[in-house]
């Protein structure tokens, strides 16, 4: 929650640096990439704690008809599927920066290319030009800690009065 309260300060600064420059005609290009970057993480790192302290936003409108049994019962499934969604998400991450073949090829992303047609690690960002799967690296973290919090949500005891997520 720190990282995220920090980039979200970031933001703030980045944004209003970008109007102030492009209001005296001076405009920084990267700053917009830059805020929209900080911006992902932000959201991701937030999201991520949101599903551990059950602060995601819920529509309980169907759950507050149920009887408080049923209503337990819907809770454990949205915590199932959460899970299962944060598994795919890192299976999906896995397949996607393939860190093994990476591995063999030596940590030389050329040979990686090569070998795999996969070109993540080449890739550089229009305005930062430092490599984009540095700031993709948000997503398997996302999914790990959603994982993580999913089995912890469904491993404790279901509170009367936690939200729907």
């Amino acid at each position: 929650m720190a990282i995220a309260a920090i980039l979200a300060v970031a933001i703030t600064c980045l944004v209003l640096l970008n109007v102030v420059t492009r209001a005296m005609s001076a405009s920084i290009f990267w700053v917009d990439e830059a805020a929209i970057m900080a911006m992902t993480w932000m959201t991701f790192l937030a999201a991520s704690a949101a599903a551990h302290f059950g602060h995601s936003v819920s529509v309980t409108l169907f759950t507050d008809m149920l009887s408080s049994s049923a209503a337990h019962f819907a809770q454990r499934a949205v915590d199932f599927i959460v899970l299962i969604f944060a598994v795919l998400m890192l299976w999906l991450c896995w397949r996607w920066f393939l860190p093994l073949d990476l591995l063999r090829a030596g940590l030389d992303t050329t040979v990686f290319q090569g070998e795999t047609f996969n070109f993540i690690y080449a890739e550089p960002t229009l305005t930062l030009g430092i490599r984009k799967f540095w700031l993709w690296l948000i997503m398997p973290i996302f999914a790990g800690g959603l994982t993580l919090h999913a089995i912890a949500n469904l491993a404790r005891p279901l509170a009367p009065s936690r939200a729907l997520p």
